[in-house]
């Protein structure tokens, strides 16, 4: 759902970067008020997880992929304001570092994503969310996030006169469709096993002492170092329409990232190049997202 560079026309991703960073910093300003230093090493977890999910595909449909995108999960354990600047540090970090999205795109996927697709998610669930229609309001949670932040891209495909034609639109959606559905059920099922190791976590805000959050960090770069050897290498929905358009052959790098296509590519084995990546990603985002938190967060006093 990363849109690359290349396809965006220069109105429309100029201003999506102009309109995401006022918003960002916004959000980041509500974050500030809401959270506690205590929650702090929680987004490093929490990020470090979803880049970790974020790399394994898995197969849609006619040779198509999806990701877990995260939005959804991320406000459910963080809240909408801290989710959102950790969805920021996600995607920034893979446009940088791992060239995955553009880097003149990077207000656009800002916008759909960490934005709009956070927000989307925390509606059902602030709505619904604690009472008898929990499981259900955490299931549209992640679907909704998937589905806004999907036809969001879309639109702005079409706001770029990019001819998307109503077949290939049709098909877009019934992946988008499916990738919601499979966010929505993932969400759920990583909500409920959070809730049973730490209840308080989610339901009461709290957090677990440093040692378990360090585990936790620690699987989450090892699932980032595994994922991806096992992830389908099919394109995404995005990816898809690319090639049926021959538009990939247009996407422009504003320079070469360094672990770009996820490889560290100074390491002779592609397994242990992919690996490498992976854990190094997760590693960096977590520490970038503890980082902020300590920069933001209030003290228990305050």
């Amino acid at each position: 759902m990363h849109i690359p560079d290349g396809f965006l026309s220069t109105p429309v991703w100029l201003a999506l970067d102009a309109t995401g960073l006022p918003a960002i910093a916004l959000l980041a300003r509500r974050a500030r008020r809401e959270l506690e230093e205590a929650r702090t090493p929680l987004l490093g977890v929490m990020g470090a997880f979803v880049f970790a999910a974020q790399m394994i595909n898995f197969p849609v449909a006619a040779g198509t992929s999806a990701h877990l995108v995260g939005g959804a999960l991320l406000a459910i354990a963080l809240g909408p304001a801290a989710a959102t600047v950790v969805m920021t540090a996600i995607l920034t970090v893979q446009a940088f570092v791992f060239q995955d999205g553009g880097i003149l795109a990077l207000g656009a996927n800002v916008f759909n994503m960490a934005i709009a697709g956070v927000l989307a998610a925390w509606l059902p669930y602030r709505l619904w969310g604690r009472g008898a229609h929990r499981r259900a309001a955490i299931f549209a949670a992640g679907a909704l996030s998937v589905m806004v932040s999907a036809l969001l891209a879309v639109s702005e495909l079409v706001a770029s006169r990019v001819p998307v034609s109503r077949a290939a639109l049709a098909f877009l959606l019934v992946v988008f469709g499916i990738s919601a559905v499979v966010e929505g059920a993932i969400t759920v099922a990583v909500v409920r096993a959070i809730e049973r190791l730490s209840p308080r976590v989610i339901r009461q805000g709290g957090t677990e002492p440093s040692w378990v959050l360090a585990l936790c960090g620690a699987g989450a770069v090892l699932l980032a170092g595994a994922g991806g050897l096992v992830a389908s290498t099919n394109p995404d929905g995005l990816q898809w329409l690319g090639g049926q358009l021959d538009i990939l052959g247009r996407i422009t790098n504003v320079f070469t990232a360094p672990l770009a296509d996820y490889r560290a590519r100074w390491l002779g084995s592609p397994w242990a190049a992919k690996a490498a990546a992976g854990s190094a990603g997760a590693l960096l985002v977590g520490l970038i997202c503890v980082a902020l938190g300590r920069a933001a967060a209030r003290p228990r006093s305050a």
